[in-house]
């Protein structure tokens, strides 16, 4: 099993979607492991969005992601880290496919309502920058027969 990172950003949590947001990828199959609120700090801030530090956005990306708690989540499954960006669609929420997250939820570039790694190594970075391994669980759901075939888990 993969697991990755979802954080539904403070647009989300302003606007009451949490519930929404997760329900849409439990239905698809996926477990949650780990979950957390928390108003994430400039320094993690600074250091999650280093990418993007050149870009006259930056300063803009991280104050709106201060602007209240945050949730963090990881996701387990069978290549979860493509599953949970196919469910999210593209960072234009303008242009994001109606169906997923941002399509259904978003009209905007920066408050498109989570954030989803990218690749299996990112998602490796990013869940070790948000949770501690205390954080992360490993338990038996009972309902994985009902999502993969027996020689799929």
């Amino acid at each position: 099993m993969e697991r990755t990172l979802v954080i539904l950003k403070p647009c989300a949590i302003q606007r009451g979607l949490i519930g929404q947001i997760i329900n849409r990828f439990e239905r698809k199959g996926l477990v949650l492991v780990g979950m957390k609120m928390t108003w994430l700090s400039d320094e993690i801030l600074s250091e999650h969005y280093a990418h993007l530090k050149d870009k006259p956005f930056f300063q803009r990306l991280k104050n709106a992601m201060d602007s209240c708690p945050v949730v963090i989540c990881c996701w387990e499954g069978i290549e979860a880290v493509n599953v949970v960006r196919l469910i999210v669609g593209s960072t234009n929420g303008r242009t994001a496919l109606p169906g997923t997250i941002r399509g259904d939820y978003s009209i905007s570039v920066q408050e498109n309502i989570v954030h989803a790694s990218d690749c299996h190594e990112t998602a490796a970075i990013e869940l070790k920058r948000f949770f501690d391994e205390k954080e992360l669980y490993i338990y038996n759901s009972s309902l994985l027969s009902n999502f993969y075939a027996h020689d799929e888990i």
